[in-house]
């Protein structure tokens, strides 16, 4: 079992304090914890920091904790620029960069990004395709519905070769699939439920077995929210509160379910459950009170998943 911590990327009340993320960076690599991962929201009213300068700024605070984003919806970005960060930040964490993108869907504000409803699972796909060639090859000649590039070149290449590991989110069967034609890891996100993410993890394996992937080369993880507190009740509507907050109570109602909030033991098992639904890494994000849930997941939790 891999386990990972959410970064913290909301800003307020009042400043933002950049000590303060240096410090919980720097314990969260003292911890022990495998990588530290942000998350993308471009549009919304939730003060949330771009997952790429974020990232950025991890970078130069740790040395060994890998960085990783889950995920990016990458059918909105230039695959150009986002190649060109990508491979900038891997350089600059010396190899240590995850890649997670989606595709997203329709009730995303596409019209903010000039990009068509019936054309975005195109654009991923051929977005994709165009970062790679222009991390691993020379020189790109390519003809593409959406771009189209003669003798371009991109240097310097990332760090990691080919690239940084690509994780795909996503929970269409559709798009689980994709992700094993296409990806090199998989990685269900927060907000799905532990009995969801297990049938995701069911059709990721089917998928292997049909392409004659090997599974120990195909990592499969998820985010988890969570909350630990000596009140079980009030862990609960804490993070019931916290994710209403995160994603506006009007747009996602009911989404407590999603966490896993209690005692130390009740965090235990729920994390228990998500191993056994197929999680070969859990990245922890806490919504509140970061640097003290992450010292008491290390200290009363982590430990007993053995």
């Amino acid at each position: 079992m891999r386990l990972a911590i959410s970064i913290p990327q909301t800003v307020g009340p009042g400043p933002f304090d950049p000590a303060a993320l240096r410090a919980y960076l720097a314990r969260a690599e003292e911890l022990g914890f495998e990588g530290a991962w942000t998350t993308e929201q471009v549009i919304g009213s939730h003060p949330h920091l771009g997952p790429l300068e974020t990232l950025s700024f991890a970078a130069a605070c740790t040395t060994r904790i890998r960085l990783g984003c889950a995920t990016l919806i990458s059918s909105v970005h230039s695959p150009a620029h986002l190649a060109k960060s990508i491979a900038t930040l891997d350089q600059l964490s010396l190899g240590r960069l995850d890649v997670g993108i989606a595709i997203g869907g329709r009730s995303r504000m596409l019209s903010a990004f000039g990009v068509d409803p019936d054309t975005f699972v195109a654009r991923f796909a051929e977005g994709l395709r165009l970062m790679k060639d222009l991390w691993t090859l020379p020189r790109v000649d390519f003809e593409g519905r959406f771009w189209r590039l003669q003798g371009a070149a991109m240097e310097p290449k990332p760090y990691q070769r080919p690239h940084p590991p690509i994780w795909f989110g996503g929970g269409h069967p559709n798009a689980l699939r994709r992700a094993v034609r296409l990806g090199d890891a998989f990685i269900g996100a927060g907000s799905v439920t532990t009995a969801q993410f297990a049938e995701h993890a069911r059709i990721i394996r089917e998928a292997l077995a049909e392409q004659r992937r090997d599974p120990a080369g195909f990592p499969i993880a998820k985010r988890v929210y969570i909350a630990v507190d000596d009140d079980a009740e009030r862990a609960r509507t804490r993070i019931a509160h916290a994710l209403d907050d995160h994603y506006g109570s009007a747009g996602r109602p009911g989404l407590a379910p999603v966490a896993v909030a209690g005692t130390p033991g009740d965090c235990v098992a729920g994390l228990r459950a998500v191993v056994e639904a197929g999680a070969q890494m859990i990245v922890l994000n806490p919504l509140f009170d970061d640097l003290e849930q992450m010292e008491r997941l290390a200290a009363e939790v982590t430990p007993e998943l053995g």
